[in-house]
């Protein structure tokens, strides 16, 4: 726990930061003590990525003129122009998203770079290739770092094998095994992570604490930051609005902080009706027998579903049950089995082209990994695939004989976007690595409705989204379902969530669909089919 009489570890003096004229930080001031637990939130685009950035001396930041203000960490001002200086002066960070080598195990990932290696005499006359690895030193100060954690992962296993949250584990875990670790910033650890495994990761935290090591804890599980944390610090707009003790405030007062209005749970719903019987009598437009799918850290066994036309059907589930895996399944990104047909058509398996020509489209739950053209501007992330597939956005010469890009109508469906999901960025010539990943997330959507498709797949929408943006995001797909009458598969972590957009919800357990409920249904009986067929 923290000790309120102990000097600063860490003060944020007035640091302000702009992107390209964007000013997206202003006088930022901040202070951590040895051992102290800050939650920071805010939406996104709040600033929060941007202010870590700073802090862990990340290369966009002097790319792009660096910041103003002034970094004091043990009482000498700082300015770290990699985040190998930051590392060296003892500050970690596990990032929202996964920087860990597929082919290599949770061992040589925690150890990477690090590793005690056994001189050889003949390193002087070739080099320190020569040199081997002491593996059970590695072995050792790995389990040391996961036992550190609290969290039991096998640290032999290879990255690619894993679940997502033993990815997140092994991230953290790194960080652990740096015996000069002063400070940790966490960004949204726990979002891929179960409650049961978040859980574990809350006493995780709770334990280092203990030890003096500083955290900064970011995630939009205001619960979260709640249970844990000292103080909670609160963002919007580039500025800190509020910081508090912890145990002063509650969920409803972060959020009206957070978004500087009103946002309940029926705001965010805005169910006009109860919408369950309203297909009970319309065509089924996809039916799934029999599917399996072969994606790591998910369990897709004997799916068997039939999706009405026109609806929104939610499919929850615990993780690795295998909710994940049927949309990825479907469209071809994993090895998959079993038989699909839509519109009375069987469209083959494991061809990702054919899905997309049968009018599909989905929105990953990777999206820097599969969603995003990172370097590409908005405008060639939301109009090539449209491009590609469907000959869009494209004007014809010599009778079609040559095709050149329609510059204008690309500008034109990018802004549309830009202004109905209020994506945060300069223009829409803006290079989507430079967006805040919630905002990234709504360029993923934008590139799926430009599409227009009949079918359209979306993998964890909100993963990582500020409750203002997650409201509007789930209400874009229920207006993109309700004005053009696409059909839609949301698959979804948070009940909540499913509930608010979904018609129906099916519950996937043990690799099957364990039953489905109307949206209405209670939390217990949607429970009681998460849970039936888990083994």
């Amino acid at each position: 726990m923290t000790n309120n009489n102990a000097a600063p570890l860490l003060e944020l003096k007035n640091i302000q930061k702009d992107f390209f004229g964007n000013q997206v930080l202003t006088d930022i001031n901040l202070t951590i003590r040895p051992g102290e637990v800050i939650g920071l939130v805010g939406e996104n685009g709040a600033g929060k990525s941007t202010l870590m950035r700073i802090l862990f001396g990340a290369n966009m930041i002097s790319e792009t003129g660096g910041y103003g203000g002034e970094v004091v960490l043990d009482g000498q001002t700082v300015h770290f122009n990699s985040p190998f200086d930051a590392i060296a002066a003892g500050i970690g960070m596990v990032h929202q998203e996964f920087s860990l080598i597929p082919g290599f195990t949770a061992t040589e990932n925690i150890l990477l770079n690090r590793e005690p290696v056994r001189k050889s005499v003949l390193a002087g006359v070739f080099g320190d290739r020569m040199n081997t690895l002491k593996r059970s030193e590695m072995d050792e100060r790995a389990a040391n770092a996961i036992e550190l954690m609290g969290v039991e992962i096998d640290r032999n296993m290879v990255v690619s094998d894993m679940p997502v949250g033993h990815k997140q584990f092994t991230e953290i875990a790194r960080e652990l095994s740096k015996e000069q670790l002063k400070l940790l910033i966490l960004d949204e650890p726990t979002a891929v992570l179960t409650e049961k495994e978040a859980e574990a990761l809350l006493e995780s935290i709770r334990g280092m604490s203990k030890r003096g090591i500083a955290i900064i804890f970011i995630t939009h599980r205001l619960q979260e930051i709640l249970n844990v944390c000292d103080r909670v610090a609160v963002m919007r707009d580039g500025r800190v609005v509020s910081e508090v003790a912890a145990s002063e405030t509650d969920i409803p007062q972060i959020t009206r902080w957070m978004v500087g209005r009103e946002v309940s749970a029926d705001a965010a719903r805005g169910k006009e009706e109860d919408k369950a019987d309203r297909f009970a009598d319309a065509p089924t437009i996809l039916k799934i027998e029999k599917l399996w799918v072969d994606m790591p850290g998910e369990t897709v066994r004997n799916v068997n579903l039939e999706v009405k036309k026109g609806e929104i059907l939610g499919i929850g589930g615990l993780a690795g049950q295998g909710k994940l895996g049927i949309p990825n399944g479907i469209m071809g990104l994993y090895q998959a089995g079993g038989k699909v047909t839509f519109e009375g058509q069987e469209i083959p398996l494991n061809a990702p082209r054919k899905c997309l020509d049968a009018s599909f489209a989905f929105v990953s739950e990777d999206r820097r990994g599969v969603g995003l053209l990172l370097d590409e501007s908005l405008e060639w992330n939301v109009a090539f695939p449209a491009m590609q597939i469907q000959d869009k956005f494209l004007k014809n010469y010599l009778g079609g004989l040559v095709k050149w890009r329609d510059d204008a109508a690309i500008k034109e469906v990018t802004d549309k976007y830009i202004r109905e999901l209020a994506i945060k960025c300069t223009s829409s010539r803006q290079k989507a690595k430079e967006l805040s990943g919630g905002n990234q997330q709504k360029v993923c959507l934008a590139k799926a409705f430009a599409l227009a498709p009949k079918m359209l797949f979306v993998s964890e929408p909100t993963r990582g989204i500020d409750v203002g943006a997650k409201a509007l995001v789930l209400d874009a797909l229920k207006r993109f379902n309700r004005e053009n009458g696409v059909t839609i598969v949301v698959v979804s972590s948070e009940l909540e969530e499913l509930r608010q957009v979904s018609d129906r919800i099916a519950m996937v357990s043990g690799g099957k669909i364990s039953g489905i409920l109307p949206a209405s249904a209670s939390t217990e009986e949607l429970g009681a089919l998460m849970l039936s067929q888990v083994i």
